[in-house]
């Protein structure tokens, strides 16, 4: 599957399938999310939220990827990721983009 955030691939004739996307809302366990808002009063990476929104982007685009090859995809076009608090400690990310088969 080739996955691209341009919305053309050069040199392919592209028949557009559709919108696919793949969710997910992740959290960490109450110990890291507590060390987390302790780092918060000293500044720097909160490694451990770095680490959830990186293993929530694989999770998303996965699914993505899945929903893509539902519909027989070759490729997925002009890919996007989208993420939002859900409450404390927990967000959601989406990965999104257009499926398509070369011509």
């Amino acid at each position: 599957m080739l996955l691209v955030n341009i919305d053309y691939i050069p040199g392919k004739e592209l028949e557009v399938l559709g919108l696919v996307k793949g969710t997910v809302v992740q959290s960490k366990n109450f110990g890291k999310d507590f060390m987390a808002g302790m780092k918060t009063l000293v500044g720097g990476e909160i490694t451990s939220y770095t680490e959830m929104l990186n293993e929530a982007r694989q999770i998303a685009m996965k699914r993505m990827v899945d929903d893509a090859e539902g519909l027989g995809a070759d490729a997925v076009i002009n890919i996007r990721y989208g993420s939002s608090a859900v409450m404390q400690g927990a967000a959601e990310v989406i990965a999104y983009g257009t499926a398509v088969r070369f011509k």
